[in-house]
């Protein structure tokens, strides 16, 4: 056994893990990061990045379908799930090998091994060849969160699977089957539906992607009829079984009982933490009712010398929220007086089309009782979405009736993940509609619908009627 000391003990390289890392050892911190499986975590292997790739793959085949429409004559579409395999693994590997790289650029040092607290302020990693004891001055659990399964459809890997193994399939599932109309669960099933998959969802909540605009909801279901989606709301599978060779999944729906084939089946129902033989109860660590590391503002646990960021510590699941919180607890044990103080938190999700939101959504703004200034203009009325075919969706500010100050926005339509920063500057800034309607956007791009939603609340929009 080797002993090693780390003023930081990293436990975990995910998106939170190793910017936490590097961070604490530009701050002068001698770092010793963790990481039981690959640098970059579940997000960077296994689920933001590979399915981005997929995703894009699947965008571009559905461009090409649609290229008659301008004038571009095509073929038939065929699509090598193997080659587009490998591409993806290269792109992934290409990040994996860069992380390596910037963390020994920094001086983190990296070991690979699965570490269990062993007291307040030592732990044991577990490596192939044998074990280290590791003694700490701080510690910060960054092992982020794995899919959940169902009784009734344990994940087995081959026929019901995981985020993880939808992303690796060898080849295209015939007949697809998706439990949860979650982010993930469109994602890939409309990926999967771009390359010719029947695929089925189904969600036992009254809508998909729930706690989402509902209005923003309504144009991505749009796009699931159109390619062939059967969609099940306020429905629950109930069990899955063998009918003459086939595998079918029953499906309580509000209309009574149905079934479907499905070769592959994906759950994709929530989270849970990685939490398992960690331990960290023995260094004191406490955690909430479902299983989630409870932290302070500063991220700090019970434990005022460990310290847990990203998935473990509960949802949103989002990697860069993860990314703010390693950076902030790293910079709280060099000794800086920060805490994690985010005013707006974007999301993004990669349907077809995209939705991004920050801040206040229009339903949780009706909810609260707020008196608000609603702006919304349709891609329709964008030139730029014109001229690039794609002009489904919108742009959706939501402001203060009094102040005018901007509370929250909701953009479905192309590029809207990239869209929503300029929000989220002006959420954490402050800004009001008019420093939005007043600020030059250029033309012709798709930020202008950013400028002409915030005339819009404002009632002086130019390229919609005002109401």
């Amino acid at each position: 056994m080797v002993d090693r000391h780390a003023d930081v003990v990293v436990i975990g390289a995910g998106p939170g893990g190793y910017p936490a890392a590097i961070r604490a050892a530009q701050l002068g911190k001698r770092v010793l990061l963790v990481e039981r499986d690959r640098l970059g975590g579940e997000c960077l292997n296994y689920g933001c990045i590979p399915s981005k790739a997929l995703i894009h793959t699947g965008n571009l085949v559905r461009a090409i379908e649609r290229a008659g429409e301008r004038g571009v004559e095509t073929g038939p579409v065929k699509v090598d799930l193997a080659r587009l395999q490998q591409w993806k693994t290269s792109v992934v590997q290409r990040l994996v090998t860069g992380i390596g790289q910037l963390c020994k650029g920094n001086g983190v040092d990296v070991l690979s091994g699965h570490a269990s607290f062993m007291g307040p302020n030592d732990l044991e990693v577990r490596k192939a060849d044998g074990s280290d004891w590791v003694t700490f001055t701080d510690a910060i659990i960054a092992t982020g969160g794995r899919p959940s399964d169902l009784p009734t459809f344990r994940f087995d890997g081959k026929r019901v699977i995981s985020t993880k193994e939808a992303l690796e399939l060898p080849r295209i599932p015939q007949n697809f089957a998706i439990i949860g109309g979650g982010v993930s669960g469109l994602e890939i099933g409309m990926f999967y539906a771009k390359l010719g998959s029947r695929v089925v969802v189904i969600e036992i909540m009254e809508q998909l992607l729930p706690g989402t605009d509902p209005e923003a909801v309504r144009v991505v279901a749009r796009n699931l009829q159109k390619l062939g989606v059967e969609v099940h709301v306020k429905s629950q599978a109930r069990g899955w079984r063998e009918d003459k060779g086939q595998t079918v999944v029953d499906i309580v729906t509000p209309e009574g009982l149905i079934a479907r084939r499905a070769d592959t089946l994906l759950v994709t129902i929530g989270r849970r933490p990685n939490t398992d033989d960690l331990h960290a109860e023995i260094a004191g660590v406490e955690f909430g009712p479902r299983g989630y590391i409870k932290v302070d503002r500063q991220l700090r646990t019970s434990n005022p010398h460990v310290f847990a960021i990203g998935d473990v510590i509960g949802p949103p699941f989002l990697a860069h929220k993860a990314t703010k919180e390693g950076l902030t607890a790293a910079e709280v044990i060099a000794g800086h007086p920060v805490e994690l103080d985010v005013h707006a938190m974007p999301a993004a999700i990669f349907t077809d089309p995209e939705i991004a939101t920050v801040g206040l959504q229009e339903p949780e703004a009706t909810a609260q009782g707020r008196r608000t200034r609603v702006g919304k203009v349709p891609f329709a009325a964008i030139g730029r979405a014109l001229t690039t075919g794609e002009s489904e969706g919108f742009v959706k500010l939501i402001a203060d009736a009094d102040t005018k100050v901007l509370l929250g926005a909701t953009i479905v339509g192309p590029d809207a993940s990239d869209l929503i920063s300029e929000l989220t500057l002006a959420i954490e800034m402050g800004a009001t509609l008019a420093d939005i309607a007043l600020t030059v956007h250029p033309h012709p791009t798709l930020p202008e619908g950013i400028m002409e939603s915030a005339e819009a609340a404002l009632g002086q929009a130019i390229h919609v009627l005002n109401r």
